[in-house]
């Protein structure tokens, strides 16, 4: 089955994510998803450089940024493919944002002919 890991961050989480023994564990956690072959893909650039769309009354609307302005944001993501949910957690429990972040797990949908399933 298929799952998001959702990285949720303040920002002075997010800072400290990327002083250089924080990235090093970033990167020692992407290379044990690769070894155990879960990792499907994932990843984000800060929420500065998101870009923003919505349609209202048939007109597109562009705003620099993520969609709110909050305390705590998505920071970053990762799918993996793992039997189960408890397998899901478990490596979620290893992501190093989860020391001092929340690493949110959710499963991901199939969808086939218009139908969304459970993920396979």
């Amino acid at each position: 089955m298929k799952y998001a890991l959702l990285v949720h961050q303040s920002q002075e989480s997010f800072e400290r994510a990327q002083e250089p023994a924080a990235r090093a564990a970033g990167k020692a956690f992407v290379e044990a998803l690769q070894a155990a072959g879960i990792l499907v893909g994932g990843g984000l650039d800060s929420p500065q450089t998101a870009t923003t769309v919505s349609v209202r009354n048939g007109k597109r609307q562009v705003q620099d940024g993520p969609y709110a302005e909050t305390k705590e944001f998505l920071a970053g993501f990762g799918i993996i493919d793992v039997p189960d949910l408890d397998a899901a957690l478990e490596w979620a429990a290893r992501h190093p944002a989860a020391a001092h972040s929340a690493v949110e797990v959710r499963p991901l949908p199939v969808y086939v002919a218009g139908q969304a399933t459970k993920s396979s």
